[in-house]
């Protein structure tokens, strides 16, 4: 397969380009809805976040007006809980391991690898062809999750770290097996935000504190210069700086987070009880929803690791910089 024949495009001003696959399956998630395959694994290492209004979006200098960031606006939703941590490399391989299941970036072959951390052996098996505006994304035959920085990378000494290169359809089924689901858009905010309002950050409006660092984003010049300043090239443990209000770890930086809406810049700006009372997003479209940012952002070309910050990307695409956490609607003794 070739890059060509996988339809790249570039997320404009941003870090995720877009994969079409060549050839389209379908999604491996109705396989666990039985339930002797599903691993009911409770709210341990998980955050109640109770029923009430909170405020989301924002309108400030540093938001991407054409990301759909604004209005500020208040919305209503019930009780959720939701993962204190990113999902790991080792509880996905648990999930492989309990199920046999396949990624799509392994069933295609391929996936995206960042050209500054990419193996000697993942340039020499780079596809044909290269993805406009965003020239550091090499296509890699052999990248996935155990490989995220392709053939020659392993994860053996990374099991802390969130698991990678799963496509949103890879991380609903996990969510499926677990017996959670993906956070709603406006969920995964709330939770971002930890009991504060109108702040830009996790903790604050101040990215470094102090001087130090709250996240991990990119440092030095992208994408030729990575100073290396919190120890880590790539990803850091899913357990790696001071959580926010809520307890939650990384919720900005470090990865990418799916979401379980579709993308659309303009469907929430709508004042009625579909966006402003427990959204779950638009009822159809093509791409699904990202939050957070990741290790790869940086200032000077994409600032999204921000609570408003959001992004997209289509739902079979796979890269070395997008994870996820779960979330749960279940009912319980408040």
């Amino acid at each position: 397969m070739t890059l060509s024949s996988a339809s790249a495009h570039p997320k404009k001003a941003c870090c995720v380009p877009q994969a079409a696959r060549a050839s389209s399956r379908t999604p491996s998630v109705p396989v666990f809805q039985d339930r002797q395959l599903c691993h009911a694994s409770g709210y341990e290492d998980m955050v109640l976040i109770g029923e009430g209004t909170h405020q989301i979006g924002a309108d400030d200098s540093e938001t991407h007006v054409a990301d759909g960031e604004g209005p500020v606006r208040f919305v209503e939703v019930d009780a959720f809980w939701i993962d204190r941590y990113a999902v790991s490399n080792r509880q996905f391989a648990a999930f492989v391991a309990a199920t046999g299941y396949v990624t799509e970036a392994e069933a295609e072959g391929w996936s995206f690898v960042f050209e500054g951390v990419a193996t000697a052996t993942a340039k020499k098996r780079r596809l044909r062809g290269s993805v406009p505006q965003t020239p550091w994304w090499l296509p890699v035959r052999g990248a996935q999750w155990r490989h995220p920085e392709g053939p020659g990378s392993h994860i053996s000494a990374r099991q802390d770290h969130p698991v990678v290169h799963v496509s949103w359809n890879d991380a609903a089924a996990y969510a499926v097996w677990a017996g959670k689901r993906l956070p709603t858009e406006a969920e995964w905010e709330i939770a971002a935000r930890g009991r504060m309002q109108n702040f830009r950050y996790p903790w604050g409006n101040e990215l470094r504190p102090d001087g130090g660092a709250q996240c991990n984003i990119w440092q030095g010049r992208f994408p030729d210069e990575n100073t290396r300043q919190d120890g880590y090239v790539t990803t850091v443990p899913v357990t790696a700086f001071p959580p926010n209000g809520y307890g939650l770890y990384n919720m900005v930086g470090n990865t990418w987070e799916w979401c379980s809406d579709f993308w659309s810049p303009v469907w929430h700006q709508a004042e009625n009880a579909l966006t402003r009372c427990n959204p779950s997003g638009p009822p159809e479209g093509t791409d699904r929803v990202i939050r957070g940012g990741s290790h790869m952002c940086h200032h000077s070309y994409c600032n999204r690791y921000r609570n408003s910050a959001r992004t997209h990307t289509t739902p079979d695409s796979s890269l070395g910089h997008i994870g996820f956490r779960c979330a749960s609607s279940a009912v319980v003794d408040l």
